[in-house]
């Protein structure tokens, strides 16, 4: 296994490159107007680093969100073109798990929230039993509404820093944003395990901010 991950659904462009034990490269640079620019160069460093070319790759991953739209579609977009050029699999994991499991790894255990920025005021949450196990459907709610579905539970993320009024305390040395790192290994164990993965298509969880006008008129030439 050659495994590609990348991620785009929060404010990190994040892409690593995975062999089924091990991280071989990992790129990821927080700019949240720019993942369109900053993808596929990251794409580039990676193979690069680890001495492989895109077309030994054998299977892609990417975060499907929930994340703002503009910056999600550009890595799903981006995974579903590589794979159709492959001619390999693209499996689609939920963002927030990739976060979980980084949190794991970096020796948060028990029961905790993981809360990423969804703008408008709001976070896009689930709540884990430990970082592989997740109990809720991811969500998009206003911090201050989510009082006893995450009181006292300790929390993950760069929407918990955003309001700490509502979450539980941080813990230290934990993740802000997605880690492609984290997105490959929880992969590749779930691919080990025969288990399935999500298709590659968008957990938005709302309505996109561009709409048509209320008042549109057609307007037809003569």
């Amino acid at each position: 296994m050659l495994l590609l991950a990348l991620d785009t659904a929060t404010p990190a462009v994040t892409v690593a490159l995975h062999d089924g034990t091990d991280v071989l490269a990992e790129s990821r640079q927080v700019d949240a107007r720019r993942h369109g620019e900053l993808l596929l160069p990251a794409v580039d460093k990676v193979l690069a680093e680890a001495g492989a070319v895109l077309a030994q790759v054998t299977d892609l991953v990417v975060g499907v969100g929930p994340g703002p739209y503009t910056g999600l579609r550009v890595g799903l977009v981006t995974a579903a073109t590589f794979g159709a050029a492959l001619d390999i699999p693209v499996h689609g994991l939920c963002t927030l798990d990739g976060i979980a499991y980084a949190a794991g790894r970096a020796g948060l255990t028990g029961p905790f929230v993981v809360a990423t920025d969804a703008r408008r005021k709001e976070v896009y949450w689930a709540r884990y039993d430990d970082a592989r196990t997740r109990v809720t459907e991811p969500a998009v709610d206003r911090p201050a509404d989510l009082g006893e579905r995450v009181a006292g539970l300790p929390a993950v993320g760069a929407g918990a820093l955003l309001y700490p009024d509502a979450f539980g305390a941080v813990p230290s040395g934990m993740p802000e944003h997605q880690s492609a790192g984290a997105l490959a290994a929880l992969a590749a164990e779930k691919l080990a395990r025969g288990e399935e993965l999500l298709p590659n298509r968008p957990l938005y969880l709302r309505r996109p901010d561009a709409q048509v006008p209320a008042n549109y008129k057609v307007v037809t030439p003569r």
